[in-house]
């Protein structure tokens, strides 16, 4: 009778220490799922282009799950992610726009493709370890979210915040999953435009990808960072960060955003570039208006990960300005419609223009603009709360290299929290 009594009762503090242990894993847990519906059209105006149109429609779902940890002095956790694109409209002449996977051999869009993947996470203190299914955003390495799906990778990433102000990255990638696609693949090195980018074969890939950095606020207004990158066989990347807010007064503001970046090659290729760019923002009440400059000196144009958004203050909608050589400017002009009582409304324009781009021996030197256009409305309540519609506009022109584009967006999305 005793041993069932004493049975009984470490089973019920079993039971109700693993309770709370998993009280914060399902206590904290979140959900959401979000539609997007993406229309597509880029228009190619240069003489001579290999289609005179990419034109798609499609849907996409992403629904996200995020655990808690549970309770100790290290907790686990858990986070998922499923992605599904179904195609509305497409044809083979008409692809290739980064919304829908296109089958390898006959480059037709196919009717859907997806992803499923989960991510393990570990906490101590205040540092999280996160194993799996990964989408990062560092100056050495941001995932693209552009498009229909984003994309993600395989690996690892650590956080650290065990030093108040101080903010700690670092971790491997191993594979990439690009937007329009779902395969894990090899990481390579992005080789558009006019990167001047030699000894590296066809089909040369990395191992992977390596990195880490720190971010330090200083003061509610000022922040330091470093990061390094390395895409095996490919680069090194150095990056440094300065980001500062000056208050002007009621409802004015001044931010300085400076980066630079040195960049050197890793085993197959010539890798040689040095990237500085600014960008000053002055806000007054709902409006915002910036001046950037950017500069490339160096063997080579600016070194990233295919299908990533380099961490550029020239990369826009259609360019990066970012080829050997390249010197360019941008102006750029915002406004939120909350300051006059229309929460939710956003309107963005600017334009970008570039020279000097090195095209090589007997070649005159190439130049580029890129002129950009944004207007989205958020919902802010009732019955389509959440529901957001978005018109990108983009006109970008090039001389010597490059393409003529005329570009067109639109963007419905409804997020849908789930618990």
């Amino acid at each position: 009778m005793r041993r069932t009594i004493l049975a009984t009762a470490i089973g019920a503090g079993a039971f109700s220490i693993s309770y709370q242990a998993c009280a914060e894993f399902f206590g904290d847990s979140k959900a959401s799922l979000e539609t997007r519906n993406f229309y597509f059209n880029r228009d190619f105006r240069q003489d001579n282009a290999p289609q005179s149109k990419a034109e798609e429609w499609a849907q996409g779902f992403l629904l996200r799950y995020e655990s808690g940890f549970t309770e100790g002095t290290v907790g686990v956790g858990v986070d998922a992610i499923g992605l599904l694109g179904v195609k509305l409209d497409s044809s083979p002449d008409r692809s290739n726009t980064g919304l829908l996977k296109r089958d390898r051999e006959t480059g037709r869009a196919q009717d859907d493709y997806g992803e499923a993947g989960a991510t393990a996470k570990l906490r101590v203190s205040k540092s999280v370890l996160k194993v799996g299914t990964l989408l990062p955003k560092l100056p050495v390495v941001q995932y693209n979210d552009s498009r229909l799906l984003p994309q993600t990778f395989a690996g690892g990433h650590l956080n650290s915040m065990e030093i108040d102000g101080l903010t700690f990255d670092g971790g491997q990638l191993k594979k990439v999953n690009q937007r329009d696609s779902s395969d894990n693949e090899d990481m390579t090195i992005f080789t558009g435009g006019a990167k001047n980018f030699q000894g590296i074969r066809p089909g040369t890939t990395a191992d992977d990808f390596n990195f880490a950095g720190a971010t330090y606020k200083w003061t509610d207004n000022l922040s330091t960072g470093y990061h390094y990158g390395a895409l095996d066989d490919f680069y090194k990347q150095h990056y440094f960060t300065v980001t500062h807010m000056l208050p002007l007064g009621d409802k004015q503001s001044l931010k300085s955003d400076i980066r630079y970046a040195r960049s050197t090659d890793d085993g197959t290729s010539n890798v040689d570039n040095k990237a500085f760019g600014a960008m000053f923002t002055y806000a007054l009440g709902g409006h915002a208006f910036g001046l950037g400059y950017q500069s490339m000196s160096g063997d080579t144009g600016f070194a990233y990960i295919n299908g990533t958004d380099p961490y550029l203050v020239n990369y826009v909608q259609i360019g990066d300005f970012a080829n050997k050589d390249e010197k360019s400017w941008q102006a750029r002009y915002d406004y939120n419609f909350a300051s006059i009582g229309i929460p939710g409304l956003t309107f963005m324009t600017r334009y970008l223009s570039g020279d000097d781009v090195d095209l090589g021996v007997g070649r005159e030197d190439g130049k580029e603009w890129e002129r950009n256009m944004d207007i989205a409305y958020v919902f802010q309540d009732g019955p389509l709360k959440n529901f957001g519609v978005k018109w990108r506009n983009a006109t970008a022109r090039s001389t010597n290299f490059g393409n003529d584009i005329d570009e067109n967006r639109l963007i419905l999305s409804y997020v849908l929290p789930l618990f």
